[in-house]
């Protein structure tokens, strides 16, 4: 039976690109899809366009294509990648500009865009998840919208032969289902292949995670040769059935234990994953050894799509001003919390006005909180103190005010740093998928 190859070159913006070379040039692979979307890292490509309008891609989209497009070519592997975020036709006229310079001829590059709906958010009365309010309410707040769009419109480009498709905020599992769509034939109403396909994507859409590398823990889950940790790629045959296995002689593992982490990861009813394309059925998926580092992956199934897509929304969350302060030796825990009265005293009387603070010692309660289980006094903390605040000139006051500390705190404060930037909220909503209209447009090397 024919299997198709798919590899996994990015888990996120910014991953590693030394493993996707090595599946670019080993690999065998038919297809090597690049994830590296999130929801705040469409919000902040959007300013970056906003900023100049040829800008808005993935910043690493330039490094990671001159690495892996030799390889690609000559092997005739095909690329799909989300690294085209608020401007997937400016990240295609550049990697055809990156194809020409390395020589490489008649290769052809789509853009698929569409999933920007900001003027239908802005236009309907449609409710954010996190808050129940009309995201329109956002008014000038609102930076970004944009619509996970399913596998369809790459399938769109990969039949016009598209050797290199890039797209905005395509769901992270539907790009790996489309290459299967494209090679096998399957039906978009095919809701059992579509639901395996949706599993195999996201068993790779995070990359290094199913090879080892977030599912690291010594003593625990220890992992071998993780400095040389290789990136995932999937056998993947008609029926929907396939392997997860990763390039002979890279670092990492792939395990039953690695693979059921990552199946469960994100994933909040088993037998009712939504995407765009299918509602996924991962509840009698069967996770069985195939040999050293390989899976296979059965029994996963799917059921209709519900006609209604994800939209992220970002916007304008204001500023957050931060400044951080370092103590050590006998005492240093008392330091760094009066250092941390004292900044909130000060700032209470004569500074800026803020929405919210937080105040906390690195690795004694930053993380878990302070419930008094600490095992023992530290020898060092770091005093990290942050503000949400309306302006920039705010924020930049809450630094100043850490920084100050050096001769007007405790003693012996040392590092200190300070730092402001623009906070970027992000929450979701739905709308119907007749509202977003995708479009491929093709440019050639």
């Amino acid at each position: 039976m024919r299997t198709i190859r798919v590899g996994a070159g990015a888990g996120f913006s910014g991953d590693r690109i030394e493993p996707a070379v090595e599946l670019a040039e080993k690999g065998e692979l038919d297809f090597l899809v690049f994830e590296c979307l999130a929801e705040r890292t469409i919000a902040l490509a959007q300013l970056a366009r906003m900023a100049d309008p040829n800008a808005g891609y993935d910043p690493m989209l330039e490094r990671r294509m001159q690495a892996v497009l030799p390889a690609c070519a000559a092997r005739g592997t095909r690329i799909i990648s989300n690294m085209g975020a608020a401007n997937p036709l400016a990240a295609a006229e550049k990697v055809r500009e990156i194809a020409d310079q390395l020589g490489l001829g008649n290769l052809k590059i789509a853009a698929v865009t569409g999933d920007d709906v900001i003027d239908a958010v802005i236009d309907g009365s449609f409710v954010l998840d996190e808050t129940g309010a009309p995201a329109c309410a956002l008014g000038d707040r609102l930076i970004s919208a944009n619509a996970y769009i399913g596998a369809s419109p790459i399938v769109s480009a990969l039949e016009a032969g598209a050797d290199i498709v890039l797209t905005g905020r395509a769901s992270d599992p539907a790009m790996f289902l489309a290459p299967l769509v494209h090679s096998f034939g399957w039906a978009m109403d095919d809701w059992h292949r579509l639901g395996c396909g949706t599993v195999i994507g996201h068993l790779l859409e995070c990359a290094a995670q199913v090879t080892g590398g977030y599912f690291a823990d010594p003593e625990y889950k220890d992992v071998p040769n993780l400095a040389r940790l290789g990136f995932p790629l999937a056998e993947v045959a008609k029926d929907g059935d396939a392997v997860i296995t990763k390039v002979a002689g890279t670092g990492g593992q792939v395990t039953r234990a690695t693979c059921t982490e990552q199946l469960l990861y994100e994933i909040h009813d088993p037998s009712c994953y939504a995407q765009p394309d299918v509602i996924a059925d991962f509840s009698r998926v069967t996770l069985a050894e195939d040999g050293p580092d390989r899976i296979r992956v059965s029994g996963a199934t799917g059921t209709p799509r519900t006609g209604m897509l994800k939209v992220s929304v970002g916007y304008d969350d204001g500023w957050l001003g931060e400044g951080q302060i370092s103590y050590a030796g006998p005492g240093a825990e008392a330091r760094g919390r009066l250092a941390i009265e004292l900044l909130r005293e000060r700032l209470a009387a004569n500074g800026p006005a803020v929405r919210e603070t937080r105040g906390e010692l690195i690795g004694v309660d930053a993380i878990l909180g302070n419930d008094g289980a600490y095992p023992c006094t530290p020898r060092e903390v770091r005093v990290r103190f942050a503000a949400r605040c309306v302006t920039r000139a705010d924020a930049a006051r809450i630094g100043e005010e850490v920084e100050s500390l050096y001769l007007n705190g405790p003693s012996g404060g040392g590092g200190a740093t300070r730092s402001v930037r623009q906070i970027l909220g992000v929450a979701s909503t739905l709308i119907p998928e007749e509202l977003v209209e995708t479009r491929v447009q093709m440019v050639e090397s």
